[in-house]
């Protein structure tokens, strides 16, 4: 079985290999003029981990230029506890906090969590163990599973779910809760990365996750009892900003292909789809036609939206026209970044023209239909015309794969079909 060895790949996802003596996970608590509660809240951590934590771990007290006594309560924990360190930063900022800390680190395991201890720690093992396991990639705590017990303010918890919906929206976002401060990551994940988030404030690790996710890593979901903390010096007004800032960059960013995503898909040389087949049907079809299917669902749908705002305006034969053409052009580009993984815009131009060379099959078959249904029905209901135009497509989405596939989008024989369409694109 062939294992991705390209530059950026992913290794083979596995169990942790651990070194004696050597930190298993370094657990990053990221601060800003916290002189009063940095004391206790280390050292409740550390009596935690000492007692319950199975494997050598460190804490990491990562100061964001704090301007009161901060480094100096850093620097004595430090001092005071074994496994406990401090580092000074000369600029603000959580996300650059954590990339430097991680950047650093030697630990197999990266975690970080609020200052504020508001996660209950008793959620901390079974955050890391999938990650030491080689289970999953990245592990975050969710505040908005069933399970979860959770006590804070109607306003915090309006933000967070309509900042939660607004990602699953816009981003397409499956995880359940992106501003949770409990989170870790495989150390060998990040280096791969971090070098592709930009923002280094409180958005961050909705950056982060979001990108793990487009990748296809896996993330491991924690239901965790949370207190609010009522003195928090978060600045919900600004903050807020700032993540609609970042989820348009990042969407703006998905949407044009601008991140190299295709070098993390699919990474890891144990995946069963690699070795599994479908009797009598090899594996790059089977992905090609779900992936067809699902565009095609998408494309009907928004087809038939078209279709009907501008009936009623412009006939049926010209909104016909107009509809299928927009939902054409929409249904190329998304079977080829989704259905046939060519990325990049090399090619994108005759891709399209090919494209709308398979437009022209399916507008025959529709206007067609539409044709005949005039000459049998003179004054036919709205209805009657949706389905006879629903049955067209789906005679026209046939051949339209077969195009696709074998035309527009044709894998190059002798090269490995996870990759040879990506590569064309680039």
């Amino acid at each position: 079985m062939p294992t991705d060895t390209s530059p950026g790949a992913l290794p083979v996802r596995a169990p942790l290999a651990l070194v004696p003596g050597e930190p298993v996970l370094d657990v990053v608590i990221p601060v800003f003029n916290e002189e009063k509660d940095l004391g206790p809240c280390v050292r409740r951590l550390h009596e935690h981990l000492t007692r319950t934590f199975p494997y050598p771990f460190r804490i990491t007290v990562a100061d964001n230029a704090s301007t009161d006594r901060t480094p100096e309560v850093a620097a004595g924990l430090a001092a005071a506890l074994d496994c406990v360190r401090s580092t000074r930063l000369e600029e603000k900022g959580r996300g650059r906090a954590l990339r430097t800390v991680w950047s650093g680190s030697d630990a197999p395991v990266l975690a970080y969590m609020d200052v504020d201890l508001s996660t209950d720690l008793n959620a901390l093992l079974p955050l890391v163990a999938p990650l030491i396991s080689g289970h999953s990639d990245l592990a975050i705590g969710t505040r908005l599973a069933r399970s979860s017990r959770v006590v804070r303010g109607a306003k915090r918890e309006f933000v967070s779910r309509a900042y939660n919906l607004l990602l699953r929206s816009s981003l397409a976002a499956r995880f359940s809760d992106a501003q949770c401060g409990f989170k870790a990551i495989r150390r060998e994940v990040a280096e791969r990365l971090l070098p592709l988030v930009e923002d280094t404030g409180w958005f961050f690790d909705t950056e982060l996750l979001v990108l793990a996710e487009r990748a296809g890593l896996r993330i491991h979901e924690v239901p965790v009892d949370w207190v609010d903390d009522p003195d928090s010096t978060v600045h919900i007004v600004k903050t807020a900003t700032e993540d609609l800032k970042g989820v348009w960059r990042v969407g703006r960013a998905l949407a044009v292909g601008a991140l190299p995503l295709d070098r993390l898909a699919r990474p890891f040389g144990d995946d069963p789809r690699d070795r599994t087949a479908v009797p009598g049907v090899d594996g790059g079809l089977a992905r090609q036609l779900i992936g067809f299917c699902t565009v095609g669902v998408l494309s009907t749908l928004l087809y038939l939206v078209l279709y009907s705002a501008f009936r009623g305006g412009v006939g049926p034969q010209l909104a016909n026209g107009v509809a299928l053409l927009l939902s054409a052009v929409a249904n190329t580009a998304a079977n080829r970044r989704l259905t046939f993984g060519v990325r990049g815009r090399e090619r994108a131009v005759r891709h399209q023209a090919q494209g709308l060379v398979v437009f022209g099959i399916g507008l025959a078959l529709t206007s067609g239909s539409l044709a005949a249904l005039a000459a049998a029905t003179p004054d036919p209901a709205h209805g009657t015309e949706l389905a006879v135009l629903i049955t067209a497509n789906l005679a026209a989405t046939v051949l339209r794969f077969l195009l696709l596939r074998a035309w527009v989008f044709p894998e190059r024989r002798g090269t490995d079909p996870r990759t040879s369409t990506s590569q064309e694109g680039r």
